[in-house]
């Protein structure tokens, strides 16, 4: 019976991995040669004198070795699957020549001497290390990495005294009798074969050899030994499946695997699934929460993940003038719905009367629909929760119950969505230091001095229409004393370090900054462009490196200096932005950083600066 579905799993396995390209990966990378190449030579970029630097340290980390072999002007991809009864990852490698891969191998992984031998199968070869798993498989194109990496479960066994403890611990809580009747699992197979009991073993024991006999049961041949036996069965197995695998693979002509979610028009492609990811951090959690009374069981379901998010992208570009990470949210439809009514919300237009007219050093804003979040956040942790040892009614009892007593509306009001963060400049203030240290008696002397020191100066800007909560706080600031009235504002007690931090509250506007001096109108320049951007984006922020540096650097060591201002004069700033409406379910995060030069890719403008800061 055991040899039959052997059979089955190693004839599934080779129709899984044969020659269809299945749309469902857990992960995929794609290296885009073909259109990295056109923006920027390869091998100028491993030429590069401080890549040749570190690489003479350490020839190992050489890429040039492996140009005569890679054609590095094709796609290179990254696959597998950690979810799947058969979890594995593949490295795919185009390559120039079949016979410059079998040198290779030959002198650098010990091919064909004590580390295994290359095995011949007419259209294509395979290499497999001794002691590894993973194997070279190789054909006139192509160079493949592969490796099923499905690991031996640990087993446990439940008591009824407790939670599940391992197979090889046996507790024993029955007093002693004359005849102990002892029920086993049966053993994993050892090297010799030996005859397995199916029924309960009776045995005659003396008195006070109780003891004895449970360890002879116990430790009947070494433990070590029979785990190893199994480990080697099941080692074996996998290396079966492993080769069937591969031979569907090569043996009616190798196809380079590609997934409809790679965007191939980026220079790097990648593809994360979300509920696979998620239901990794699963099982780190499931497993201690399961020797405890079983409490996983109560816990979102690893499947509910992917009822949120189907997947991210992450696409990287590497241009002359810029470098950008374009990261992409797949949403399952009615998640997306919901994320969708979030993000398109209405600015509150008071907030730009408080926005700086002259451009900041830097700045964030972030404008979401909080109604629609708390209208919709009852639903979303029915979804999350959905567990079979939840019934349907007891889900709906806890959202409705949520529902009834948190008012949606009156809670939105209490923070509307706008929240913007302003850094604008530095500025030096005296303040009072206290040094603590010993007199000649060893008594502790307390002394103060004046001391200057340079502070940030910002604002935080964020919009509540609540008509009574924000006016009464403040009152409580007051009476608590953790504030004090000042004209129209309240500075918060105990922040002279940082420039008497202050609250204002003008209508709608809740203020919270160390400085007056930079609140301009929404007339100003910026106010304008910023305004024109967020109407597309519901995030929208950057930082200008080269003003950020020279402003805080003013005072920093020469060295420290020198390096920063090699980083200002080569990048001007970076921003983020996020656009409001979601494309297919889909809502994107763009991070740039810009660049003040373009005569060359902005991968060796990096190597440039690297050289640089670091020749002396």
């Amino acid at each position: 019976m055991k040899y039959i579905y052997t059979l089955v799993f190693l004839f599934t396995a080779y129709f899984t991995f044969g020659q269809t390209s299945p749309d469902k990966y857990d992960y995929f990378v794609q290296f885009n040669g073909n259109q990295l190449s056109k923006k920027v030579s390869i091998n100028e970029v491993l030429n590069h004198s401080i890549i040749t630097k570190y690489t003479s340290k350490k020839p190992d980390f050489d890429l040039r070795q492996y140009t005569s072999i890679i054609q590095l002007d094709q796609k290179i991809t990254v696959h597998g699957n950690f979810l799947d009864s058969v979890p594995f990852y593949q490295v795919t490698i185009p390559i120039k020549n079949k016979e410059a891969v079998r040198q290779y191998l030959i002198e650098k992984q010990g091919a064909n001497g004590k580390n295994s031998t290359i095995e011949e199968f007419g259209k294509y070869a395979v290499f497999t290390p001794s002691g590894l798993k993973r194997s070279f498989v190789w054909n006139d194109n192509y160079l493949v990495i592969f490796e099923l990496t499905k690991r031996l479960p640990t087993k446990f066994y439940a008591t009824p005294e407790g939670p599940p403890v391992l197979n090889d611990s046996i507790g024993i809580s029955e007093p002693y009798e004359e005849t102990v009747i002892v029920e086993a699992p049966n053993p994993p197979k050892i090297a010799e074969p030996s005859v397995m009991r199916d029924e309960p073993m009776v045995v005659d024991v003396p008195a006070g050899s109780i003891e004895t006999t449970n360890q002879d049961y116990l430790y009947d041949g070494n433990p070590y030994e029979e785990y190893t036996a199994e480990q080697a069965e099941f080692d074996k197995k996998l290396a079966e499946q492993q080769r069937e695998i591969i031979k569907g693979l090569f043996e009616n002509g190798f196809t380079a695997p590609s997934f409809s979610k790679i965007n191939a028009s980026a220079d790097i492609s990648t593809w994360v699934n979300y509920s696979g990811l998620m239901s990794s951090f699963y099982s780190l959690y499931n497993y201690p929460l399961a020797l405890f009374g079983g409490y996983d069981k109560y816990l979102p379901m690893q499947k509910n993940f992917g009822n949120f998010i189907k997947g991210i992208n992450l696409d990287f570009y590497f241009d002359n003038d810029n470098s950008r990470i374009e990261e992409v949210v797949e949403y399952a439809p009615e998640i997306a719905s919901v994320v969708s009514k979030i993000s398109d919300r209405k600015i509150n237009k008071n907030i730009f009367n408080y926005f700086p007219a002259e451009k900041p050093l830097g700045y964030i804003s972030y404008h979401a629909n909080t109604k629609a979040a708390l209208e919709n956040f009852p639903s979303l942790m029915s979804e999350l929760f959905q567990n079979p040892k939840f019934a349907k009614e007891d889900i709906t009892l806890i959202t409705d119950l949520i529902s009834t007593i948190v008012d949606e509306e009156a809670t939105a009001k209490l923070f509307d969505g706008d929240l913007s963060a302003f850094l604008y400049d530095v500025k030096e203030v005296e303040v009072l230091s206290k040094k603590y240290g010993y007199d000649e008696n060893y008594e502790e002397k307390i002394t103060e001095e004046i001391v200057k020191k340079e502070i940030p100066l910002f604002s935080v800007i964020f919009t509540s229409t609540h008509p009574t909560f924000g006016d009464k706080l403040l009152q409580l600031g007051v009476r608590k004393k953790v504030l004090i009235p000042n004209g129209n504002s309240y500075i918060v007690a105990g922040t002279q370090d940082y420039g008497d931090v202050f609250i204002v509250k003008d209508k709608d506007v809740v203020i919270v900054a160390n400085t007056k001096d930079y609140f301009g109108s929404e007339k100003g320049a910026f106010a304008k462009d910023t305004k024109k951007d967020l109407s597309k984006n519901y995030i929208s922020g950057k930082l200008d490196i080269a003003q950020t540096v020279k402003t805080f650097g003013k005072k920093a060591k020469d060295s420290e200096l020198d390096r920063m201002t090699k980083i200002s004069s080569q990048f001007s700033d970076i921003s983020i932005e996020s656009p409001k409406k979601l494309i297919d379910n889909k809502l994107k995060f763009v991070f740039k950083l810009n660049s003040f030069k373009s005569d060359k890719n902005i991968i060796l403008q990096i190597l440039d600066l690297a050289e640089e800061m670091t020749s002396k």
